[in-house]
């Protein structure tokens, strides 16, 4: 027979299990979106310990709504070789573009990014940062729905070796850095550069260019990495955010090995 309080029991105490575990991490993710879910897979894969927060319930950002809500995303070749890597499903539609399922990718990333090692936490916002030593040093995290219902609860911390800021088109992490601490970004002009309108082929692009450090201890990549870095949009096109998340996961386990 079914014990009522021996199952909430058990959801309580392993997921405590789970975020004591993620309190001193080598990289806190904020974002589950395509490049966040696939920085997660490639360190995890790469023995580091990484956990991503993401303030929604589900997981893939806006790669699962793909090109206004008809859930079908173009890969290009280059990124190619990470769908097959994952077991994800591609059909070729022209030469050089492949079109997949959103939601077959959203769930096939998800799935081998947890089975390598990832914890991943929904429903959790980063609200700000740890800052220690001009350095950013961990997350300030609290539950999504508390900033929705506008109620007044403290937040508690984590610490990282590196953040990662995959948030998409706001670069939540790093405009609430700028914004308490007045830092200068490592851009052109020390600020926010902003995104850029459509260009697909140069979007693509910048958003592999631009995902690299943007403050000491704070990485951005895809979506994230062109508002900072004054990249283009490029739309439903997502070989990018797949390189932009490998070549993030790739830099920063080469910064972890030194």
């Amino acid at each position: 027979m079914l014990n009522e309080t021996t199952i909430t029991r058990a959801i309580i105490s392993s997921y405590l299990a789970k975020l004591d575990a993620a309190l001193e991490l080598d990289v806190a993710i904020v974002g589950a979106g395509p490049s966040g879910l696939i920085a997660g897979y490639f360190l995890a894969r790469a023995g580091k310990k990484v956990a991503l927060f993401e303030r929604k319930l589900s997981m893939g950002g806006g790669m699962l709504g793909g090109g206004m809500m008809f859930n079908r995303i173009v890969v290009q070749d280059e990124a190619l070789h990470i769908m097959d890597e994952l077991g994800i499903r591609s059909v070729s539609h022209a030469p050089g573009y492949h079109t997949v399922d959103a939601v077959e990718a959203c769930g096939c990333i998800t799935y081998r990014a947890v089975q390598a090692g990832l914890s991943v936490f929904n429903c959790i916002m980063a609200e700000d940062v740890v800052y220690r030593h001009e350095r950013v040093g961990g997350l300030v995290i609290n539950w999504s729905p508390v900033e929705s219902a506008r109620l007044h609860v403290d937040p508690m911390t984590l610490h990282a070796r590196y953040v990662l800021d995959a948030t998409g088109h706001g670069a939540d992490v790093v405009s609430r850095l700028v914004r308490k601490m007045g830092v200068r970004l490592l851009t052109e002009t020390g600020a926010m550069m902003g995104e850029k309108s459509m260009d697909a082929e140069l979007g693509e692009r910048h958003t592999v260019e631009d995902t690299r450090e943007a403050f000491p201890g704070l990485f951005v990549s895809g979506m994230a990495a062109n508002a900072v870095f004054g990249g283009y949009r490029m739309g439903p096109v997502f070989g990018g955010m797949f390189l932009s998340g490998l070549k993030a996961a790739q830099e920063l386990t080469a910064r972890l090995d030194t």
